[in-house]
């Protein structure tokens, strides 16, 4: 992937991420949705800038031909990058939140398997859609 499509899907992850997960954050927290909201754009534009570094460097290691992954390769791309968040987001969640360690901690968890099994959908959905893009402008089909 070229340097604007790495970007154009790390922004798409995160506009489609943002509406799914602040109206779930707000009924698991009881917060308001300015404060939610907040949070989770705070937290995006740190998961869009690892998501980048991320990605380049799996591609890097694991190879650039996306289409050839298969789920147990997707789930340790999702999970190995959703455990690298873990560690910027504990302290940013329990001072907004005001939460203790173990709470905060319960909810990053329940989080991480939400953006888990996103990130693996939206990835598999995303490289499939993006073959048949340019398969189609390649083939002019």
């Amino acid at each position: 992937m070229t340097i604007k499509e790495r970007v154009l899907h790390s922004v798409l992850f995160e506009v489609i991420a943002l509406i799914l997960f602040v109206p779930l954050a707000m009924m698991v927290t009881d917060k308001g949705a300015g404060t939610m909201t907040a949070l989770s754009v705070s937290l995006s534009l740190i998961a869009m800038v690892w998501n980048f570094v991320y990605n380049w460097g799996f591609d890097g290691v694991f190879g650039a031909d996306r289409l050839s992954r298969r789920l147990p390769l997707r789930l340790f791309h999702g999970l190995c990058f959703e455990l690298g968040l873990i560690f910027v987001s504990l302290p940013l969640l329990m001072y907004v939140l005001q939460e203790s360690f173990l709470t905060v901690l319960a909810m990053d968890l329940g989080a991480v398997v939400f953006f888990l099994v996103y990130a693996v959908v939206f990835n598999w959905v995303y490289d499939i859609t993006r073959d048949r893009l340019f398969s189609s402008a390649l083939t002019g089909k």
